[in-house]
């Protein structure tokens, strides 16, 4: 009776057991085909690609910049030298070729420790374990996540060679210090293209990501260098390299330096194109895509403007420093910005926004409204030659008095006439309030009578740009200036005429190069074309031109403007030693100061000024004394070895002598050859350029 008893309860046990085996088998054959169902597909990896440096170069293809995410370069298998591939296999995976992804000996070895500690530790990973992980999983140690590892291995092993395997992967993995991918590792620790790797070099890049922070050896030499030992000593062991070459590798220094990417030129540009960029391409593309970007940035101009920059306001800074301290004041840097455009296109070939990048990410050149002063006068001497003035035509350059009365300024005096004169016609209360009463006056506070347009642009007579704005209106000048490209609004009114609306540098070296290119208004830009990683064009720009001057109207300012420079305020830009044209600018208490200027091949503004407008740059510093220089040595520099060239003259423009005085013709006509004599100071004559309509 116990026996049959017996029998009945081992039976019941076996029975209970198999049921439990069976529901288990079915439990994890389930968990598998939700585990395999759940994995990320393996087939987009034959059109993958890592995370890939955008690549920025200048016209001239030179590579200026690079945005990443990760920097990294993609190096095909067969670019890779057979000393790394080997040294990764040794540290690494020594049965890579013999595996079919998993090391049984690696699985039983973690096993082994998840027992003893009683939780998922790291270890037992193949090289193709390692890419599934890198590429498809998180890092998270639980035991899901390392069967989901073992069963896209076994896919990876399947789907793909071992070459292919081991280019992903040696792509891929992160090296310490920025370095993604051994492309990225080889310039930072060895300055070095990956092919040109000695065997020491390929030894000390595969010791490093096992542990890429511990292993690198410009933070732990002395662990850094016994891991390339190892290295070196399974190579030779394995047979990929002689004890001779282990010893003489073993006697190569460890890197002492890191080999940083090197200082790139353009920081203000950089940031420009990436605004202009993002809200189109997005920040995964522009950081990981791999874009090839060309731009029209000039490397060489780029970096003599910089230089030119911070020299001159180094030394200014330098000066300044005692008035501070006389003032019992904190000193404050001085800023500037410079922006050149090629005039035949429109391409920006330099921007500096400021004297340092990392200390201010504020454009000057593009974001900053400042006050023109006299260099917007150009654009009301314009105004005028196109309402039918001459440069010949007489201004009167005698002191003026405005009131201002209803909503406008009312001229009210046009000689030495005093306050207590006036008074008859102005009421008390506007008396004294001075914000009623204007009374401009020139640099230097002097006035010379009866001057032509073309001395008084020359030499940048405040009263006579407010006359001439009176005779043809500020709202015409307003519209020559935004017929040019200045889009920021302006004041309506006479203060226009020196410059008291804001602007930006951007606009006005725009508006200049209209001069230049004899009225073909060209849009500035900055990108010729944009590739994808796989050489297809994303898009291609060409000039947006418009041609809104006569050319013969053009070399009329352009001649005018020559002599602000051969006779007038700008000749500190004759340094320059070629034909240019430009304009000085200052504004009122000095805290602004500018030059914009330009020749056949190039245009280009200089501003100057704290970024507080209440400090002043100084009673005697004006535009042309500290940005014209500037401007001057970054031209001369930036057109180096370019040839010296005049501005054209077209067709329909007469030459004649002219009365200084009077503005009248004093001969009919007289050979080209006298303006030379005109211009050396040899000729007490003056002559001008007109319109042959205009005799």
């Amino acid at each position: 009776m116990k026996q049959i008893k017996l029998k009945k309860s081992s039976f019941l046990r076996f029975f209970i057991i198999t049921i439990i085996i069976a529901l288990l088998t079915l439990v994890a054959g389930n968990m598998t085909a939700n585990l395999i169902d759940s994995l990320p597909s393996i087939q987009h990896l034959g059109n993958y690609t890592p995370y890939l440096a955008t690549k920025i170069y200048d016209k001239d293809n030179n590579l200026i910049a690079e945005l990443f995410d990760e920097r990294r370069v993609l190096v095909p298998i067969n670019s890779i030298p057979i000393n790394l591939q080997n040294a990764f296999i040794a540290i690494e995976d020594n049965d890579f070729f013999k595996h079919w992804g998993i090391s049984t000996k690696g699985v039983f070895r973690a096993f082994s420790k998840m027992l003893l500690k009683r939780k998922v530790a790291q270890g037992g990973s193949t090289i193709t374990q390692q890419l599934a992980k890198t590429i498809f999983l998180t890092r998270d140690k639980t035991l899901i996540r390392k069967i989901k590892e073992v069963l896209l291995t076994i896919q990876l092993e399947k789907n793909y060679s071992k070459d292919e395997i081991l280019q992903f992967y040696i792509n891929q993995i992160y090296f310490g210090s920025g370095a993604h991918g051994v492309q990225s590792a080889a310039e930072i620790y060895f300055n070095k293209n990956v092919q040109n790797l000695n065997l020491a070099e390929c030894a000390t890049l595969a010791a490093i990501p096992k542990s890429p922070n511990h292993y690198n050896p410009f933070k732990n030499a002395k662990a850094s260098l016994a891991r390339r030992n190892l290295v070196l000593l399974k190579m030779r062991e394995l047979g990929h390299i002689t004890k001779a070459q282990e010893e003489e590798a073993l006697k190569v220094a460890l890197p002492v330096k890191e080999n940083a990417p090197k200082e790139k030129k353009g920081h203000y540009f950089i940031e420009f194109l990436k605004m202009m960029l993002e809200p189109k391409y997005n920040a995964n593309i522009l950081l990981k895509a791999g874009l090839s970007i060309y731009t029209t940035l000039d490397i060489k101009a780029q970096t003599v403007a910089e230089k030119s920059l911070e020299e001159a306001l180094s030394k200014f800074d330098e000066e300044k420093l005692k008035i501070f301290e006389m003032e019992k004041k904190d000193p404050v840097k001085i800023q500037g910005a410079i922006m050149a455009l090629d005039p035949k296109n429109g391409a920006i070939r330099a921007m500096v926004g400021g004297r340092s990048f990392k200390e201010s990410q504020f454009n000057r050149a593009t974001q900053a409204k400042r006050q023109a002063g006299s260099a917007f006068k150009p654009f009301v001497y314009l105004t005028a030659i196109q309402e039918g003035f001459t440069p010949a035509t007489v201004l009167d350059d005698a002191p003026m008095v405005f009131i201002y009365k209803g909503n406008a300024w009312e001229l009210v005096s046009r000689d030495m006439t005093t306050l207590e004169t006036i008074a008859e016609t102005v009421s008390e209360d506007d008396l004294i309030d001075t914000n009623k009463i204007w009374s401009p006056a020139n640099y230097g506070k002097r006035c010379s009578g009866h001057v032509t347009l073309k001395t008084a642009l020359a030499l940048s007579i405040n009263i006579c740009a407010i006359e001439l704005i009176m005779k043809v209106s500020p709202s015409k000048v307003i519209q020559t200036a935004q017929n040019l490209g200045i889009t920021t609004p302006l004041s309506d009114s006479f203060s226009l005429a020196l410059g008291a609306s804001d602007v930006t540098l951007q606009e006005m070296v725009s508006a200049f190069a209209t001069f230049a290119s004899a009225g073909i208004k060209t849009t500035p830009y900055v990108i010729t074309k944009i590739v994808d990683k796989d050489g297809k064009i994303l898009e291609e720009n060409l000039p947006e031109q418009k041609e809104v001057l006569s050319a013969q109207v053009c070399f009329i300012m352009t001649n005018m403007l020559k002599a602000v420079v051969e006779k007038g305020s700008g000749w500190r830009a004759k340094n320059l030693g070629r034909p240019c044209a430009g304009k000085t600018g200052t504004t009122n208490g000095s805290s602004d100061a500018w030059f914009v200027g330009y020749t056949p091949q190039l245009v280009a503004g200089v501003w100057i000024g704290y970024d507080d407008r209440s400090i002043s740059l100084g009673d005697r510093v004006s535009g042309g004394v500290i940005a014209c220089p500037i401007w001057a040595t970054f031209m001369k520099a930036a057109l180096e070895g370019k040839p010296v060239l005049d501005f054209a003259q077209p067709e329909n423009i007469e030459w004649a002598l002219i009365d200084p005085v009077t503005g009248l013709l004093a001969l009919s006509k007289t050979p080209n050859a006298s303006l030379d004599a005109f211009i050396k100071g040899t000729s007490p004559t003056y002559y001008y350029n007109r319109p042959a309509s205009d005799k």
